[in-house]
C-alpha cells in the first residue's frame, strides 16, 4: 500500500516509532506517562527548497532514513488510519 500524500518544498512525512511500553528495568509504563517518540522513519519527501537566488536545494534525507527530531516538531496527521508527522527538513536533528 503506497502513501497517498506528496509533501511540498522541504517538508517530509515521518512515521513515528512506537512509544516504549517498558523501562529498561522492566517496569510497564502506563499510557498517561508515555513520552512522545522522537525517532521515526521517513516515508515521503518533497522536491526541496528554493533559495533566494532561485536554486533548488535538494533534501539531505531520503525515504527510508531513520531520523531523530524534536519532541514538539511537526504536525500530526492521519492517513488511511495510520498516524504520521509532517515537518520541515530543518526540524530534523540527525539521521540514525
Amino acid at each position: 500500500m503506497a502513501l497517498t500524500i506528496k509533501p511540498l518544498a522541504d517538508r517530509v512525512v515521518v512515521e513515528p516509532a512506537v512509544a516504549e511500553e517498558r523501562t529498561a528495568g522492566g517496569i510497564i509504563i502506563p499510557d498517561t506517562a508515555k513520552e512522545k517518540p522522537q525517532r521515526g522513519q521517513i516515508v515521503a519527501i518533497g522536491e526541496g527548497k528554493v533559495i533566494e537566488n532561485g536554486t533548488l536545494v535538494k533534501p539531505q534525507v531520503k525515504v527510508g532514513d531513520t531520523i531523530l527530531y524534536g519532541k514538539y516538531a511537526g504536525t500530526e496527521i492521519t492517513i488511511e488510519g495510520k498516524d504520521y508527522l509532517i515537518m520541515r527538513e530543518a526540524d530534523i536533528f540527525a539521521i540514525v
